[in-house]
């Protein structure tokens, strides 16, 4: 595939516009991804292989998988990218490639609810001992600056009253609740990069991440928009099982790289930021805004109950830091995320 063939071509541009002078950093260097073959990792190839390309940086990645085959299948344009390869191994004990790495970012994370609430040790494990291991790496290799995709649920459940939750909130997952064993494990990770930043001297970024919706996204999975988005590919319904009221906000996938590649180089160490839209939207609202960007009718049937007893559920961030001290924003209407997230799954499943 051809860079002007590439699918993502307008969004990787829109990436490359609000990102130019940061790639200079790269030019020449060898980066370490964790995480690079799942939703966040494959916008990271994808606007590091834009980039690469189209500045000349002469830059290489090296991507830690388990799934090599199955990432050749998902987007086999970056496994054959000369300038991406790929190293075999588990985020907890993977053998540390020779060289050194000016970057490391570890995008790993078993962010699946059915393992949070099946498994929760393996859940808690995994983002622990992956984060210390790969940081134990990012110091051997000599890396400047190391970036972790931390996220939201560091905070525990949003205050009913609070429209959005800001960085120096600070609540907390329920400890003794084996289901707070992500939110949890995301703590333990955040203080292990300010720790391996004290103590080595390194930088270490920190972008809590939020809700976000994009190609890439999984539709099978926990994610309610993405749901919503394959209800709406099979002709609909689209489902809520619940009663549809939480609310929730979401930053398009090419927004996200931007932020993210920002974070990474320009963000201060051991500074958490928010990094999701501040949009608030009920998972309701997000379900008809789903269905209205099909040209057909499509149903929305939601199947929970509504128990006015019941304190609003909410997911929001506050981006303020973000917005003042990196000048981030979200770029791309809730609308158009979803009708580009549509018309790249159309294409995908067409090419299937």
């Amino acid at each position: 595939m051809t860079m002007s063939q590439n699918p993502l071509a307008a969004d990787l541009d829109h990436v490359l516009d609000h990102t130019r002078e940061l790639w200079e950093e790269l030019r020449g260097e060898r980066l370490f991804i964790t995480g690079g073959t799942g939703f966040f990792g494959c916008w990271l190839l994808e606007s590091f292989a834009w980039a690469n390309e189209r500045l000349g940086l002469n830059a290489s990645a090296l991507v830690l998988t388990r799934h090599l085959d199955a990432f050749r299948k998902k987007a086999p344009h970056l496994a054959e990218n000369p300038a991406i390869r790929f190293h075999p191994g588990d985020v907890r004990s993977f053998e540390f490639p020779d060289g050194t790495f000016s970057h490391v970012i570890h995008a790993a994370t078993e962010s699946n609810a059915n393992l949070n609430a099946e498994d929760p040790l393996t859940m808690f494990d995994t983002i622990v001992n992956g984060t210390r291991h790969t940081l134990e790496f990012a110091r051997k290799c000599s890396a400047r600056k190391f970036l972790l995709t931390s996220s939201g649920a560091v905070y525990g459940r949003q205050p009913p009253d609070m429209t959005h939750i800001p960085e120096g909130y600070q609540g907390a997952p329920a400890p003794s609740d084996p289901y707070s064993s992500y939110g949890e494990g995301k703590r333990a990770a955040e203080t292990l990069c300010a720790l391996f930043a004290k103590q080595y001297g390194f930088e270490t970024k920190i972008a809590r991440c939020f809700a976000f919706v994009g190609p890439y996204l999984p539709l099978d999975i926990h994610f309610a928009i993405g749901n919503f988005i394959r209800d709406g590919l099979n002709g609909g319904p689209i489902v809520i099982l619940g009663d549809g009221t939480p609310r929730r906000s979401y930053l398009y996938a090419a927004d996200l790289a931007i932020w993210l590649w920002t974070i990474l180089m320009r963000g201060r160490t051991c500074h958490p930021y928010n990094v999701g839209s501040d949009e608030s939207i009920s998972i309701a609202e997000v379900a008809h805004c789903v269905a209205a960007q099909f040209p057909s009718m499509i149903a929305v049937e939601i199947r929970g109950s509504l128990n006015p007893g019941n304190p609003l559920e909410r997911y929001v961030p506050d981006i303020h830091r973000a917005k003042k001290e990196i000048e981030l924003k979200a770029n791309t209407t809730l609308e158009s995320s979803i009708k580009r997230t549509i018309s790249f799954y159309q294409k995908y499943l067409k090419g299937q």
